[in-house]
């Protein structure tokens, strides 16, 4: 079997080799006009780890390690930051312990441990994080710190075939937990950019947004209920298709970060398979094509067709990504169905298009294969999107700054916060790296607004990028929070996001926040620096 990567993204012997990494390292020497080289990829025979500060007792030695590959493995999250400190060997953070407990009484055990001698407990999913969300950052006041995995909690436990729902442990992987309803003619729909390597506990304590771009975009939607573990006790909520009694406690728990509790299970809503499928790539022309298509994605996202695909790239994105040639911003529209036919969704779709300047083939009819997904621009956005994070480990090697941040905002103000937030991140691209692309494209869109989506590539210097990233990210960060956007919109708080995340939480709602973990974590003890500071 392939070995996930300890210092990066993936498996070992996923994403590009070296000889193609080379390439792309000559393709940015041209690009930049600089020399450019890569550094190794890290050997865990040269990691120097530092000495564990606890020991697990005897009752509890059995669910945990200290192997130096587990360690260095639940340091950090995928972040670039994170990328760019393991190349360099630095694994001060790394647990002093990793568990893997079998059982909800295994995880009761652990936090009950963990309580008694005030040790850290970080739970982790898959550790796809990218805000710093898995990290055991600034915790020197506390005795130790232990990375609670969840792997084992990986099975599909009841299949509710006639309400279309399953219970589902909060371990399990997404290709795995698509593989255990596959057979049922059922399906989660839910994928996120990171669904090879994280997990529906994962998904849910961080509001994960999936792929599909309209209607059930968030982890939230496919919820009925949720099962969690809290250093004082269990919280279970009733499941129901909906209930109007007071605060939904599910909403306690969506988001929470592991701040107040580990999830274990979950009810989740279910959809059949899909069967049909049609799609189609449009084209708008010209220095405004991108601005012409964020007005025919406002009509789409306002027509009550909700595509499943709706994905708006501007033309450097699709240019990057193989969608399109660098001259046109890209929307690439697709739709789904396990019950009908769509050809009258996409002829419509298609000529909203073009009623605002797209250049749009003639509707495609309805295909009951996946092909339609995997074909021309659609394809080759398709694939960028799952290979990309290898791609950003090669850039780390490069010395180059890879980073992506992405938010909301109403349609109302999209146009001048689209202008504010690229000029102020392409001044500190040349003020910082004396140069850099910025692209940008819609991951989702609804009724009201879109989710913008940035991405930033910039040459750096070995040794500089951790400066550099974090001028960058606070420049970007700034100019969201001060434009009125949401400092995240699906990659979670985490530790990274805390600064401009404290300013968008009305601050009453955090004290409230801070009280609540108070009674379920006492000694405050999960995840500290997450979303709120203990009291």
């Amino acid at each position: 079997m392939s070995r996930r990567k300890f210092w990066g993204w993936g498996f070992e012997d996923a994403g590009p080799d070296e000889d193609q990494s080379r390439g792309i390292a000559r393709t940015l020497s041209e690009r930049y006009q600089r020399e450019i080289e890569l550094a190794p990829a890290p050997r865990i025979a040269d990691v120097a780890l530092p000495e564990p500060r606890i020991q697990a007792p005897a009752s509890l030695a059995p669910l945990t390690t200290q192997g130096p590959e587990a360690r260095a493995g639940h340091t950090y999250g995928k972040a670039y930051r994170d990328v760019i400190r393991a190349l360099r060997g630095d694994f001060a953070a790394a647990p002093d312990l990793v568990a893997l407990p079998r059982d909800e009484a295994d995880i009761t055990a652990l936090l009950d441990w963990c309580s008694s001698q005030r040790i850290a407990a970080i739970p982790y999913g898959g550790g796809s994080s990218v805000v710093g969300g898995v990290e055991g950052r600034d915790l020197d006041r506390y005795a130790g710190v232990i990375s609670i995995d969840l792997s084992h909690l990986s099975r599909v436990l009841e299949i509710d075939r006639r309400s279309r729902a399953a219970r589902i442990q909060a371990g399990i992987y997404g290709p795995a937990l698509e593989d255990s309803l596959r057979r049922d003619g059922l399906t989660l729909r839910h994928f996120p950019q990171s669904f090879e390597f994280s997990t529906l506990g994962g998904w849910i304590a961080t509001r994960a947004g999936g792929h599909y771009a309209t209607l059930h975009t968030h982890i939230d939607d496919f919820v009925e209920s949720i099962r969690c573990v809290t250093p004082s006790g269990v919280i279970e909520s009733l499941r129901l298709p909906g209930s109007g009694a007071g605060p939904s406690p599910d909403r306690l728990m969506l988001g929470s970060e592991g701040t107040l509790g580990i999830v274990t299970e979950a009810w989740m809503r279910l959809q059949d398979r899909p069967r049909f499928r049609a799609s189609a790539s449009v084209r708008f022309e010209g220095e405004e094509g991108f601005l012409r298509g964020a007005q025919a994605v406002h009509a789409l996202s306002q027509s009550g067709l909700y595509p499943t695909n709706c994905r708006l790239l501007d033309a450097g994105e699709a240019l990057t990504s193989g969608a399109g040639d660098g001259k046109a911003a890209i929307l690439i529209l697709g739709f789904e169905s396990a019950d009908h036919a769509l050809d009258a969704w996409i002829a419509r779709g298609l000529e909203l298009c073009r009623d605002h300047g797209g250049v749009a083939p003639d509707p495609v009819p309805t295909r009951s294969d996946d092909d339609a997904a995997r074909q021309g621009a659609a394809g080759a956005w398709r694939k960028s999107f799952i290979g990309l994070p290898y791609v950003r480990d090669v850039l780390a090697r490069a010395a180059c700054i890879a980073e992506t941040f992405e938010t909301s905002i109403t349609w109302d103000r999209f146009e001048s916060f689209h202008a504010t937030v690229r000029a102020a991140v392409e001044d500190a691209l040349a003020r910082i790296c004396r140069g850099g692309t910025l692209s940008c494209r819609f991951t989702h869109v609804y009724p009201d607004g879109p989710a913008p989506y940035f991405s930033v590539i910039a040459p750096s210097r070995r040794g500089a990028e951790l400066a550099h990233w974090d001028e960058i990210k606070a420049a970007a960060s700034e100019a969201i929070a001060t434009s009125g956007g949401t400092i995240t919109h699906h990659h979670a708080v985490g530790r990274d996001h805390r600064p401009w995340y404290d300013r968008q939480r009305p601050e009453l709602f955090g004290e409230t926040l801070r009280v609540t973990k108070r009674h379920l974590d006492p000694a405050g003890i999960l995840n500290p620096g997450v979303l709120i500071d203990p009291l």
